[in-house]
């Protein structure tokens, strides 16, 4: 059985997340972090406080940029182009199975 770090998030236990924990808990570094929002990949609630936080759903899409940076050696761009396209194929899909129910 794996124990969470003390710094883990548990995404039962909150809504928001600070900056600082998506960095411990995401694997990217505050640079990566920062490049992300930029690019739109990550949102925070209110993108112009100096302290951001996310709602809980961004760090499961942080955590996943930070596995297709090191698995397939992406730079921040990379990664936020990748995340656009599994956001896009969700939706699809999601449509898909809608039409298929009411076909059903």
């Amino acid at each position: 059985m794996i124990t969470p770090a003390p710094d883990d998030v548990r995404l039962d236990a909150v809504t928001h997340i600070s900056f600082t924990q998506m960095v411990i808990s995401s694997g990217l570094s505050e640079v990566e972090l920062t490049e992300l929002v930029r690019y739109g990949a990550l949102v925070p609630e209110d993108p112009q406080s100096p302290a951001w936080t996310f709602d809980a759903h961004w760090l499961m899409v942080a955590r996943t940029a930070s596995r297709l940076r090191r698995e397939l050696d992406l730079d921040t761009h990379g990664v936020s182009v990748v995340l656009s396209y599994l956001d896009r194929i969700e939706a699809l899909e999601a449509e898909l199975r809608a039409l298929r129910a009411r076909l059903g």
